[in-house]
């Protein structure tokens, strides 16, 4: 039998994912009942589900409303963004001063040819997720990495919704190859205006999703 931890990750994962997947939509009301029909548990997992998941920014709770998935509006998705760039470069210049450049690379094409091969949203924005998450697993900095897994979520939220806007794979792809020559180089300037240039091309996919949902 599952323990009362082991059972709430799962709940929590469960509904993370659905979150980020977008079968919750942005604003929706969290059910609680529904969800204890619809996942097969009773209240108390689902409500420290719901609550760890207001801590990472992805539910927000009113009063006399209840818990919802977040909604965003273009300031939030340029809060987000500016954020996730600023934490991405910072682990970017410490892990070209504290890694080996070519093994980085090594590690940063793994991930590149995932996502060149990657045929559904989830593996499109797994193998991004990786590619990234390589200089923070470098820089040497654990407080930094910390950081970056408190606001992963929403950085993934948007991620998934430019997935479902659809992706500009090619452009990406290069993107993604000039991070790596740079990486080679010891630029650590290129490569974070080559990731600049990605996050700034989810921009308008994420815009026109939120205004088209929030008719």
């Amino acid at each position: 039998m599952l323990d009362k931890r082991s059972l709430v990750d799962q709940v929590y994962e469960t509904m993370r994912n659905d979150i980020l997947q977008l079968r919750f939509p942005l604003g929706s009301r969290i059910n609680v009942n529904e969800l204890q029909t619809k996942i097969g548990v009773s209240c108390t997992p689902i409500r420290e589900a719901v609550n760890r998941l207001q801590l990472e920014g992805l539910i927000s709770y009113k009063n006399n409303f209840g818990a919802s998935v977040l909604s965003l509006d273009v300031h939030d998705v340029e809060e987000i963004q500016e954020l996730a760039m600023t934490l991405h470069c910072a682990a970017i210049k410490l892990s070209l001063k504290r890694s080996d450049p070519e093994k980085t690379a090594e590690e940063l094409e793994k991930y590149r040819k995932a996502f060149a091969v990657a045929k559904t949203p989830e593996e499109q924005v797994t193998s991004v997720h990786l590619l990234i998450g390589v200089f923070y697993h470098t820089c040497g900095n654990r407080r930094l990495d910390n950081t970056m897994i408190s606001m992963q979520g929403l950085q993934l939220l948007l991620r998934y919704i430019y997935a479902a806007e659809g992706i500009h794979k090619e452009d990406d792809l290069r993107d993604f190859d000039n991070m790596i020559g740079c990486v080679r180089k010891s630029n650590a300037d290129g490569v974070c205006e080559s990731l600049r240039k990605t996050t700034d091309r989810m921009t308008p996919g994420i815009l026109s999703y939120i205004a088209r949902v929030g008719k």
